[in-house]
């Protein structure tokens, strides 16, 4: 502790935040206090926010400290290092997901003209199995599979092992695409129906070593996945439609709502944040 006084009186930071392991529970405080103490803090690091902890030493380091937390730690690279909110974290405490976190990182993983270039494939049914690579790799870029999951309302009930399974099966579906043709990927109809679809499944499963059964299942379970996102993308379009966007559906003068909609929220969410106090918890 002394050797930190001395680096901080020399160095006269204009911060001094103190990283916190949320995995730590209660035992942050106790952290927390001993730093604040003998050193002086301004501010905290909430890290290991991906893991299984809902972030409860959120609260303990603001008590005892009376410091704002100012960033959350969800990952090993720098770029997971993001601004803390005190809304989020609480709705996150108390089971309820970070839904509008969710929504940042999609809109940061994926620009506008290909969210909306997305929709229109699902309206007409089209969404193929590269749209379905696509997505995934935006989901990778995200975070963690159960990171992301967590931020779900609702979803704090799944164990970790269901959890696990679901991500193991994202696996599986994305080795299989990778062994189709690339006709087969923009086509995914071929692997359902047609006196071809078994021998083309028998290459797929041989070429990715699964089971043909493994291959009918991700082609079965595609197929309903398609039809189910056409059916909620109309049903969202017509909703939009209906408060403003106009009518005339994709195409017509309505075919730009899912875009300006988006640029409204981001609009109203810039004004929002500078009209905000500062970030941290308890201020």
């Amino acid at each position: 502790m002394r050797e930190l006084r001395d680096v901080k009186a020399a160095a006269k930071p204009d911060e001094t935040l103190l990283v916190v392991d949320a995995m730590t529970g209660q035992e942050a405080a106790n952290l927390t206090r001993a730093f604040n103490d003998d050193v002086g803090i301004t501010g905290a690091i909430l890290t290991k926010l991906d893991g299984d902890t809902r972030g409860g030493a959120a609260l303990s380091v603001q008590s005892v400290s009376g410091k704002p937390i100012k960033f959350v730690g969800t990952g090993e690279k720098v770029e997971r290092l993001e601004p803390f909110f005190p809304e989020r974290m609480a709705s996150r405490i108390l089971g309820m997901g970070d839904v509008l976190t969710l929504v940042d990182k999609a809109e940061e993983a994926m620009d506008a003209k290909e969210a909306e270039a997305l929709t229109k494939r699902m309206v007409d049914n089209t969404f193929d199995f590269e749209d379905f690579l696509k997505q995934s790799k935006m989901i990778s870029t995200m975070g963690s599979f159960g990171g992301l999951m967590k931020m779900l309302p609702g979803v704090g009930s799944i164990s970790g092992q269901q959890m696990a399974a679901a991500e193991q099966k994202l696996k599986l579906a994305t080795c299989l695409i990778n062994s189709m043709t690339p006709t087969e990927r923009k086509q995914p109809d071929l692997l359902a129906s047609g006196g071809a679809a078994t021998s083309r499944l028998t290459r797929i499963a041989r070429g990715s070593g699964r089971t043909v059964a493994d291959a009918k299942t991700l082609v079965s379970d595609f197929q309903r996945m398609r039809t189910m996102m056409a059916k909620m993308s109309k049903k969202m379009l017509a909703e939009q439609a209906g408060g403003g966007g106009g009518p005339g559906g994709l195409g017509g003068p309505g075919a730009g709502a899912p875009a300006l909609n988006r640029a409204q929220r981001r609009k109203a969410s810039k004004k929002k944040a500078q009209s905000a106090p500062k970030r941290g918890f308890g201020k």
